[in-house]
């Protein structure tokens, strides 16, 4: 069975974007793209067989010159979750319409290794509520944005989380990660 890991940037209010993806300007005095927390991610990214994210994410990576139906990621397996998003799959990318918590199942059940989800609040509730996120991954950024896209979407959990490793860097970030335990 393949290990879901959320590894995700978050303000320490607990919002993994200051507003809503498609507003979003990218605020660069807010969510730090620079410092010594980034070679460590994109070495941890390396560990994964396959990204997962919601639509609007995926979308995100537009504003960086990506273009519909291209990896925002080299190398990784995409799973794209929107009902709405218009995309050809390809053997890069993959859309994934209907329900995503039946999908990532299945997706989980029959591969091995790790998968990331890498972004959508609203898809990280449905598949906690759904009990399928094994591990927490947190870039925590010494900001708070007020408000703007939760950890979680709209899902309220109350689990109990087990401290596995914290890092810390200069540029004020943190990096706790955890273990889910469901009860």
């Amino acid at each position: 069975m393949a290990l879901l890991t959320y590894h995700v940037s978050v303000s320490i209010d607990h919002f993994i974007a200051d507003q809503p993806m498609e507003n979003s300007q990218l605020d660069r005095t807010l969510f730090l793209f620079d410092g010594d927390h980034v070679p460590d991610f994109l070495s941890d990214i390396q560990q994964y067989d396959a990204v997962l994210m919601g639509g609007k994410t995926y979308e995100f990576g537009f504003q960086f010159g990506k273009k519909p139906g291209e990896p925002g990621y080299d190398g990784l397996k995409h799973y794209v979750f929107s009902n709405t998003m218009q995309l050809e799959s390809n053997s890069e990318v993959e859309l994934v319409r209907g329900d995503a918590g039946d999908y990532v199942e299945k997706l989980k059940n029959e591969s091995t290794g790790k998968l990331w989800l890498c972004g959508g609040g609203q898809l990280a509730g449905t598949l906690l509520e759904r009990k399928l996120i094994d591990q927490l991954v947190l870039k925590v950024n010494p900001i708070l944005v007020g408000s703007g896209v939760p950890l979680f979407g709209n899902a309220k959990p109350q689990l109990r989380l087990e401290l596995v490793d914290m890092k810390r860097y200069e540029n004020g970030v943190i990096k706790p990660t955890y273990n889910i335990i469901y009860s």
